[in-house]
């Protein structure tokens, strides 16, 4: 009797376990904490709370470049979005003697903090509410070969390890030509890079652009392949990567927006009184940002095109830079009606009476000016292009092919007015719909995950570019910069020695 009454007691626990085990609630219970491990370790869900967002960039204020503005306003937008998420924007810091070469004259930082506070004031003011950001530094040189800032020693080391969750990297190639540490994918949990910038068309038009450029193709795809996840091509006028699609991720300030809701309403009353001025471009005053193409447009329709004084394309041309000495004397001895006019923020108020954006540069991969013109309501006149799909599905832009095409935009849009947005076609150029196209394109997807194959492609092409940029001589050779490959130990003391370009880079201005 005793083993009997036993064993009851036995099958009688038994059926109690299995009990909890198979109920609905158990087994719900036991699914939660299943997806809740699954949710901490998988990356795939970008919009879950709590994810921590560090955005890296190859610029910063007050450097008024795509660059800088762009990834600081996706950073302030990102974290706008979404309380729980903890955005770091991680921005390079320039030394005395580089902030004189690329800031605006009389604007110099002595530490950090003091450009932190400046950029949190212009954000402020062009975003119109306070940024929940936070601001990293990492030690850059401006290498005057490239016109561009070049990070130094291992930056992926400035991110403590407990932010170390979702990496947008903007300008992957750029940020990880001369990279000497680990790869950002075994230091984050997801790794996106975003291609802003065309630098094969920028090689192209060096001195023996052919071979620059065939050789910048494949370190491109071989640096952005080891340190990304996926990359997001803004449109497809840049090269192939390796898990790769193409989506517009930027937008527009809400400034812009404003100010084109308040044209709209004059253009209802005055029609194209609402304008008192005509045509104009902005852009950082290089060759390669469409100054050789601008001249050639207004040159050959005052030639070919324009019937009398009357009819002939007189513009405002604002912007500075490496080569404005040059294209001011070009525009001199062609006799074009350009006015070169310097510097100029676009949202300044001068801006808004004018009607016509004309942007005709062939180098955009996507023109963020073109996108704040059609935000305020004007035309814009640009050329048939990648860089310009986008733009081309809104009425108020016109593209052309050829001559022909720019004479016939050019005689419409002086002689009509533009149409008021839609509701629908503002919010496409907001930044808030921009932030929610990031979150979509950036997430892992069939398209772009990894197979053995890639996975082994990676590792090797990781471990070939660290042995490169881990020597000091070969990256001083290769255009790296004498002293980048150990970083300062203070950022505000930092002085370090005059930049010399590589073997292949053009002669430092």
């Amino acid at each position: 009797r005793p083993d009997r009454a036993r064993a009851r007691g036995i099958r009688t626990r038994i059926k109690m376990v299995l009990k909890r085990m198979f109920s609905r609630g158990s087994l719900g219970d036991l699914n939660e904490r299943r997806a809740k491990k699954r949710s901490r370790t998988n990356p795939k869900d970008l919009r879950a709370p709590g994810r921590k967002f560090v955005i890296v960039t190859t610029a910063a204020l007050p450097w008024m470049t795509g660059t800088s503005v762009n990834p600081l306003l996706r950073a302030v937008y990102l974290a706008n979005g979404d309380t729980t998420r903890e955005v770091t924007l991680l921005v390079p810091w320039l030394a005395r003697k580089d902030q004189r070469i690329v800031y605006p004259k009389r604007v110099e930082f002595k530490t950090p903090s003091e450009q932190e506070a400046y950029i949190m004031d212009w954000t402020k003011k062009r975003v119109g509410f306070a940024p929940k950001i936070l601001i990293a530094w990492y030690p850059g040189r401006y290498a005057t070969d490239k016109g561009s800032i070049v990070p130094v020693g291992d930056i992926t080391l400035r991110v403590p390890k407990a932010s170390r969750d979702v990496a947008i990297l903007e300008e992957p190639e750029h940020l990880c030509w001369y990279h000497p540490g680990a790869r950002w994918t075994s230091r984050f949990k997801h790794v996106v890079g975003i291609i802003h910038t065309n630098y094969l068309e920028y090689a192209r038009r060096e001195e023996d652009g052919e071979r620059k450029e065939q050789i910048l193709r494949w370190i491109n795809h071989l640096t952005a392949r080891c340190h990304t996840h996926k990359v997001i091509k803004l449109s497809d006028a840049v090269q192939e990567f390796a898990r790769s699609i193409t989506q517009n991720v930027h937008g527009v300030s809400n400034g812009f927006i404003d100010a084109g809701r308040e044209k709209a309403k004059r253009i209802k009353k005055e029609g194209s009184g609402a304008f008192s001025r005509g045509a104009y471009f902005i852009g950082k005053c290089v060759w390669a940002k469409g100054y050789s193409e601008l001249m050639h447009v207004v040159g050959d329709f005052n030639e070919k095109y324009a019937k009398n004084a009357k009819e002939r394309l007189e513009m405002d041309v604002y912007g500075d830079g490496d080569d404005f000495a040059d294209v001011k004397a070009a525009v001199a001895e062609k006799a074009l009606p350009l006015s070169l006019l310097g510097r100029l923020d676009h949202a300044n108020e001068k801006i808004l009476d004018y009607k016509v954006f004309i942007n005709p540069s062939l180098s955009d991969v996507v023109a963020t000016t073109s996108a704040e013109a059609l935000a305020m309501g004007k035309f814009v006149v640009c050329a048939e292009h990648p860089s310009n799909a986008f733009f081309a599905t809104f009425p108020n832009c016109r593209t052309y092919a050829n001559m022909d095409e720019f004479a016939k935009c050019i005689r419409e849009v002086t002689t009509s007015t533009p149409k008021p947005m839609t509701d629908d076609e503002i919010h496409r150029l907001t930044w808030e719909a921009a932030t929610e196209r990031l979150l979509d394109a950036a997430a892992p997807c069939d398209e772009t995950k990894h197979t053995m194959k890639s996975h082994l492609a990676d590792w090797f092409s990781a471990r070939f570019h660290y042995a490169v940029t881990k020597s000091e001589a070969v990256r001083c050779l290769i255009g790296g910069g004498a002293g980048t490959l150990v970083p300062p130990d203070n950022l505000a003391d930092w002085s370090p020695d005059a930049w010399g370009g590589g073997l292949m880079d053009r002669k430092p201005s």
